[in-house]
């Protein structure tokens, strides 16, 4: 067995849930030094603020104060990136520093010799390594070798709830899956949509899924599949398909969610603006929320909890999935200049105090810095800080995003088939085979 696989179940292992998409779309702007030469680090950020703005602050510093190291930014709507950077991969056109969720895509770039191996670099430069959280290590290795740079924040999945519209049906948070099922009878009898989803982006979707299976057959259901088990037909699989299809015959999700975008935060929107009463979404979005939502979380209207536990299930209910932390690799088609830029950058630039600091004041997000739950003390967001901190570091299971753990091809059949299957095109049956007949591709 993959060491990276045999490690991953057990750590902060996750990697970003998002899609792969066919289109490429073009770049959302680029910004760096005038005159910047061929010579300068090439870095692509994604787009939406606060954390656009962090990451292109944290790069400005770096060039203010590097003049012969630059680098050099092009920014990117999130599934445009994942677009644009498999196919730029592929054509050796990647920019020098790859920003990813490490798992199965940064396996395939690693096997590929698409990206450095920087274990040596880590060991030599033992402090960079030192000050991060551990487990965040996991996801960015591949065959005991790390590739990914672990950096920015850990996020997990979260149910987000609207207090204002619970209190107005008189409603209590659900803490069993038939508690949320009847919250959706409730909220429908209101005119009230019961759950926010961006479905269109399908990763969105894919959430609760991945949840549904680990409240019901513990994440080593998900762990056999990953290890090449042709467990999709499992009768505990096959109860969490049916019971998302119930979700969604039910009501459960607001009208027309096929069509609503991820990156476009209109889902989020639909909660602050009390159009929806539950929202499952990664812990990325409290910032926009904050920062788009008026009063919204500054009055106390924004509530939040871990996912609800299936009732006779094996997982764990302190068990979650998400992000243990985003990654950074070098592309190995970058010049020595560039490459040397990039290792610079990620001893003495990246994730350095100002940009973690900037992460929880601005963002509303934990850094994977160790000991940084000391900064929250007294923090307009210290209750929320506190609680992503300790769902993080206390879940018996914090599992990879499917997405980004499988490779790239099974992972786009995973899409694909999550997107039918929400779309009530197929049945949980059918899902299963299909993606049984895909383990390993």
């Amino acid at each position: 067995m993959d060491h990276n696989r045999a490690s991953r179940r057990s750590f902060l292992a996750l990697a970003g849930a998002t899609p792969l998409v066919a289109t490429v779309l073009a770049s959302c702007g680029d910004s760096g030094p005038a005159g910047a030469s061929s010579d300068a680090a090439t870095d692509w950020i994604l787009t939406g603020q606060p954390k656009e703005g962090i990451r292109q602050g944290a790069v400005d510093d770096w060039n203010k104060a590097h003049e012969d190291q630059q680098i050099k930014t092009s920014s990117f709507q999130n599934d445009a990136y994942k677009a644009k950077i498999k196919t730029a991969i592929g054509a050796g056109q990647a920019p020098t520093i790859i920003f990813g969720w490490g798992g199965g895509t940064l396996r395939s770039y690693a096997q590929g010799g698409q990206v450095d191996d920087l274990t040596s670099w880590l060991q030599t430069n033992s402090g960079v390594k030192d000050r991060l959280f551990d487990a965040a290590f996991a996801a960015g290795t591949v065959d005991g070798k790390i590739y990914g740079l672990p950096t920015e924040t850990v996020q997990p999945l979260v149910l987000f709830y609207n207090k204002k519209l619970f209190k107005q049906v008189g409603a209590e948070p659900p803490k069993t899956w038939d508690d949320l099922m009847g919250l959706v009878t409730t909220f429908n009898a209101a005119g009230i949509a019961p759950i926010s989803l961006g479905g269109q982006s399908r990763w969105t979707n894919m959430m609760w899924l991945e949840l549904l299976f680990d409240r019901i057959g513990g994440p080593e259901l998900f762990e056999s599949i990953y290890n090449g088990q042709p467990n999709w037909t499992d009768p505990s699989a096959i109860d969490a398909l049916t019971k998302v299809q119930d979700l969604v015959k039910a009501d459960g999700f607001i009208k027309g969610f096929a069509s609503i975008t991820a990156d476009s935060n209109a889902d989020q929107a639909l909660l602050y603006t009390d159009k929806a009463a539950m929202m499952l979404h990664g812990t990325w979005t409290y910032g926009g929320m904050k920062t788009d939502g008026g009063d919204f979380v500054s009055s106390g209207n924004l509530g939040y909890m871990n996912f609800p536990e299936v009732t006779g299930g094996k997982g764990d209910p302190m068990n979650t999935f998400g992000n243990p932390a985003q990654y950074v690799s070098i592309s190995s088609k970058a010049t020595q200049k560039q490459k040397d830029i990039a290792l610079a950058y990620f001893k003495d630039g990246l994730l350095q105090d100002k940009e973690a600091e900037a992460y929880i004041n601005e963002a509303g997000e934990v850094p994977i810095v160790k000991g940084i739950d000391s900064k929250f003390t007294g923090l307009e967001d210290e209750e929320w800080l506190k609680f992503t901190y300790d769902l993080a570091t206390n879940a018996p299971s914090f599992a990879q995003s499917w997405d980004q753990a499988l490779s790239p091809t099974e992972a786009e059949t995973l899409l694909d088939n999550i997107e039918k299957l929400f779309g009530l095109a197929i049945t949980p049956q059918e899902f299963a085979s299909n993606m049984n007949a895909a383990i390993g591709k």
